[in-house]
């Protein structure tokens, strides 16, 4: 209950459709309860027709009122169903909305064991269910609570003797409600985890289909697809197994009520103790004395299949994010670009440490280069400047303010990322581009375009800027792409850049071109660089050298060559052509 009523919280703006809704269901029920009464009245009159002055006109008047409650309860049905659904699709969208906000909030660190499949069930599956519950199982149960309350009243004022023995099933079916909610939960709960699998792998094969076709390994993952698929429709069926067994169950013990009625009712009425007219309408009262408990296992399936999906997105929601603000964050601003770490310690998780007291200065308007084998905590630094995560221990700072106190979005407003897996959305060129700055005008997307060296690729396609990239830029190649990230990263314009293998994908021709883009950006902004091509980092102020999670080296590129460090063996092993570049005749990898 306690979700149901933290979803009845959410539905607040939606209160005043539903209230409509709820309203015409109470109306709904009144005529329900209108009709077999003039029924019975109607048959009275027809019984006793000699006794009754004027029944003509009473047998009219009755006629007219059975027909003026089936209109309105017919009106009352569709500002119920109309209402409730509005209030119910709307509530869905909102919850949708909620969710995927809560997600955006989460840190890194809460999606390093999720699949993007399973999330994207929990917003759209999972919260469909709610529809069912408050345009369908809610209102259905007040309905038949209702029903039962007026009835049963009804019933006991013709003939409480009668009345009584109609009750003799209800234990059996309120067992047979409880037994049957018991049993039905924990298998909608698996049917929804089930359901987030399969839309899990679905969004991973779809993603990786290239690769499936790449290494033809269709039947294998169609048959994993076909496994969970088949499994959840296993759980569904067993779940519905058990509702086939418990609707018949329920209308067995609802139909013992009218063999009672007719019984008794009928010894009453051969002793004259009860009118014709009073039998009639308790069986009339009777069918709708059982129907709400009939109905009251269907409602509870409902119930439980929303409430599984409730406690799924609610999971999410509970979630508290790893990266919080402060209660005042700082906003920055003239940001300068300044950056220190001091003793940094970070671990993804409790058993392993990827960063060990690190400490690092960069001046404003400095070109700095990270290198070190891969899984050292190059691209880990880079997270941490943009609170992706939250350090262990020491400080970071950027122009003096620890950046835990400052506000998210100043913090990222202040810095442009370009990272070596390229994400770009489904859109055109141009939208691409701006995404960090909408407002730009068409004249400087060209311009950033042209510092990415991407303006030429760009126009030589065949709506230029307006061309449509396909989903994560599927139509363009791995160049293409980093280029266009790296003219986003300009365009925004941050007083921080941060290149992570921005030309780990581009031929050595553009990473050239990159490249002196990069030197004609260097001073008008700190630029952050991470990379293992050594062109890429041989003209930057300071290179910072990492190994094992601690800084080991720090200088510039002739100083470490003449260590003869970790650098010095990292620029070992570049690739011939480079050494023939820098080295001019050397064919050994020694650049000493």
């Amino acid at each position: 209950m306690s979700y149901i009523f933290r979803l009845i919280k959410y539905a607040k703006a939606y209160w005043k459709y539903l209230f409509i809704a709820a309203f015409s269901l109470l109306a709904v029920t009144g005529m329900n309860l209108v009709g077999p009464w003039l029924i019975r009245m109607l048959i009275g009159i027809v019984t006793n027709i000699n006794a009754e002055p004027e029944a003509g006109e009473k047998i009219i008047t009755l006629s007219v009122l059975l027909l003026l409650s089936y209109l309105a309860r017919m009106g009352f049905q569709f500002l119920r169903g109309y209402y409730a659904h509005y209030g119910a699709w709307y509530t869905v969208a909102y919850m949708r909305v909620v969710v995927y906000d809560k997600l955006q909030q989460l840190s890194l660190k809460f999606y390093n064991d999720k699949q993007t499949g399973q999330l994207m069930s929990r917003v759209v599956n999972d919260t469909a269910t709610f529809e069912m519950l408050i345009a369908h199982a809610l209102p259905d149960l007040v309905t038949n609570l209702l029903i039962l309350a007026g009835v049963t009243v009804i019933l006991f004022s013709m003939n409480a003797t009668l009345a009584f023995f109609t009750l003799i099933p209800i234990p059996f079916l309120f067992y047979a409600c409880v037994l049957f909610t018991h049993h039905v939960l924990p298998k909608f709960r698996k049917a929804q985890k089930y359901l987030a699998d399969f839309t899990a792998d679905l969004q991973d094969n779809l993603s990786g289909i290239r690769e499936i076709q790449a290494f033809n390994k269709q039947e294998q993952e169609l048959d994993k697809i076909r496994k969970i698929s088949f499994k959840n429709s296993q759980i569904r069926v067993n779940a519905m197994k058990l509702s086939s067994l418990f609707h018949p169950s329920i209308d067995f013990f609802s139909s013992l009520g009218t063999v009672i009625v007719v019984a008794f009712g009928g010894l009453l009425a051969l002793q004259n103790k009860m009118p014709v007219a009073d039998i009639v309408g308790f069986i009339l009262y009777l069918s709708m004395f059982y129907q709400p408990i009939t109905a009251l296992g269907l409602v509870l399936e409902n119930i439980q299949a929303a409430i599984a999906g409730a406690e799924r997105v609610f999971e999410i929601l509970d979630t508290e994010p790893d990266v919080k603000e402060s209660e005042n964050p700082q906003v920055l601003k003239d940001v300068r670009g300044e950056v220190e770490f001091k003793h940094v310690d970070f671990g993804y998780d409790e058993k392993s440490k990827i960063l060990d007291d690190v400490s690092f200065h960069i001046r404003p308007g400095e070109m700095v280069a990270f290198i070190g084998p891969t899984g050292v905590g190059k691209t880990t630094i880079m997270s941490l400047l943009n609170r992706f995560y939250d350090k262990d221990a020491g400080s970071i700072l950027i122009d003096g303010v620890e950046i835990k106190n400052v506000s998210l979005r100043s913090l990222r407003d202040h810095i442009s990322m370009v990272l070596q897996d390229v994400f770009l959305f489904n859109g055109t060129i141009a939208e691409n581009i701006a995404y960090g700055r909408e407002e730009a005008s068409p004249e400087e997307i060209v311009a950033a375009a042209k510092t990415a060296c991407a303006h030429d690729f760009i126009m030589a396609l065949p709506d230029g800027y307006d061309t449509y990239i396909g989903e994560r830029g599927v139509k363009l190649s791995g160049g293409q792409k980093q280029r266009l990230a790296i003219a986003r990263a300009v365009l925004k314009n941050a007083p921080i850049l941060i290149m992570d293998e921005a030309t780990s994908s581009v031929d050595v021709e553009t990473e050239r071109e990159i490249q002196k883009a990069i030197n004609n950006l260097a001073g008008s902004r700190t630029i952050i660089i991470i990379a293992h091509r050594l062109s890429t980092v041989r003209k930057a102020d300071k290179i910072i050298v990492l190994d094992e999670g601690k800084v080991v080296e720090e200088g510039k590129h002739d100083e470490l060559i003449q260590k003869k460090g970790l650098y010095h063996h990292l620029c070992s092993m570049q690739f011939i052509e480079y050494q023939a570049e820098t080295v001019g005749k050397a064919t050994r990898p020694d650049i000493a």
